[in-house]
């Protein structure tokens, strides 16, 4: 993160916009919220937008065309962006400048609109998937990793002074365990908890009310979810610890293969409770012990 700080305070220093930045890791670990705060620290606005809702050249013309200079230019799952726009993209990002054509046929001509200089900032939860053409455009890449425990405890602070929420430091150290080192999951957590404290419990954010109402969420002691422990389950007893491919398991489970990959797996692969293999995935020893199974072959994976 020194590198994006001392990007913003050069380009502050300059005038100019900031480099184009990249920024990929797992959802929930804030890239959205690191634009804003780009945004902020510049002294402009965020223009906020995603992959998916950029289906035509026109919708990125329009958005582009609308940006003051400096502005930051916000695409969540930049991955997603379909090819015929991206191609619009590269002048934007090098020239500041669009392209397009009008008209058709022996009338078509070529009209160059003029951009403000922006900053483009993209987030992706799956970085392999963006062309070599569009990631080299980036000044800067950053990967956005799991957060650690004093980390998510200053996130829950906070966030419970936010809320209005009196809470004591074993809570907190509680719910920053079970949080699975995402900002989203720790946030999440501690409304459900304030909620069943504000019902049923004093008030509070307690020990009475984190084991109530994580126990309530289906949230264990090493932060594993009913369908993390479900998906584990359906590795172990259906198919013997594996190797078996996503989109099998996807499924077996009834679950979006996508959902299992974004959201599932990079806990249980950091935790070491599962393996990706070339033949697909397949159970750890300490993801076996995790759930109470005993399987053949798991001690290959030992952690």
């Amino acid at each position: 993160m020194e590198r994006v700080r001392i990007a913003v305070q050069a380009a502050k220093g300059r005038g100019e916009p900031m480099d184009h930045v990249l920024l990929h890791g797992p959802p929930g670990l804030g890239k959205t919220t690191l634009a804003h705060v780009i945004a902020a620290e510049m002294g402009t606005r965020a223009v906020v937008t995603s992959g998916p809702a950029l289906t035509k050249a026109g919708d990125l013309v329009g958005t582009l065309t609308r940006l003051g200079a400096g502005d930051v230019l916000f695409i969540d799952e930049i991955h997603r962006l379909p090819a015929a726009v991206e191609e619009y993209i590269y002048p934007a990002m090098e020239e500041y400048r669009v392209d397009f054509t009008v008209d058709q046929g022996m009338h078509a001509r070529m009209v160059t609109l003029p951009l403000k200089p922006f900053t483009l900032i993209g987030a992706t939860t799956r970085a392999g998937l963006l062309t070599q053409a569009l990631r080299s455009r980036f000044g800067l890449s950053h990967h956005l990793d799991f957060y650690g425990q004093e980390e998510l405890e200053r996130i829950l602070v906070r966030a419970a002074d936010l809320l209005g929420v009196k809470t004591d430091a074993a809570s907190v150290h509680t719910l920053a365990a079970r949080s699975r080192g995402t900002p989203r999951v720790a946030l999440r957590l501690l409304r459900r908890v304030r909620d069943w404290a504000q019902v049923k419990g004093k008030g509070r954010v307690d020990a009475e009310a984190v084991r109530a109402g994580l126990e309530l969420e289906g949230v264990d002691a090493s932060g594993l979810d009913e369908l993390d422990r479900k998906y584990l389950r359906t590795l172990a007893r259906t198919y013997k610890g594996g190797p078996v491919g996503l989109e099998t398991l996807a499924a077996t489970i009834g679950e979006d293969a996508d959902t299992l990959e974004d959201l599932v797996e990079p806990f249980l692969l950091r935790s070491e409770l599962l393996a990706r293999t070339r033949q697909g995935r397949r159970l750890t020893a300490a993801g076996a012990a995790m759930i109470g199974e005993r399987l053949e072959g798991t001690e290959l994976f030992e952690s």
